[in-house]
């Protein structure tokens, strides 16, 4: 069975460890992409949440796993609020598989 990860700082992941849900708090960049690295690599994974704000500053690692099947890296919002990045990550990835825009109004 697969774990699930949750990166990031830590006052915006401490409370998913109340859900079961494995935490990685991260203080910087270079932190952040070896643990990335060393979650995804290790085959333990099959979902690693990671807060948009470090996710903007991993973009490229983050890119790297995307035609992978495993492990699904989720963006979040952190404490600091919601940039927009992970509903737009997943609209993207909603409108490659239908084919078409799900959200009404332009969103």
């Amino acid at each position: 069975m697969y774990r699930i990860a949750v990166i990031g700082a830590y006052d915006s992941i401490f409370g998913f460890a109340a859900l079961g849900l494995e935490t990685f708090p991260v203080t910087d960049r270079e932190d952040g992409e070896k643990l990335l690295k060393q979650l995804a690599a290790g085959g333990k994974y099959g979902v690693i949440y990671i807060t948009e704000a470090l996710a903007e500053q991993l973009k490229e690692q983050i890119e790297k796993y995307k035609t992978q099947l495993l492990p699904a890296i989720i963006l979040i919002p952190g404490v600091s609020g919601n940039t927009g990045a992970g509903i737009q990550g997943v609209k993207k990835s909603v409108e490659q598989a239908v084919g078409s825009d799900i959200l009404f109004g332009g969103e």
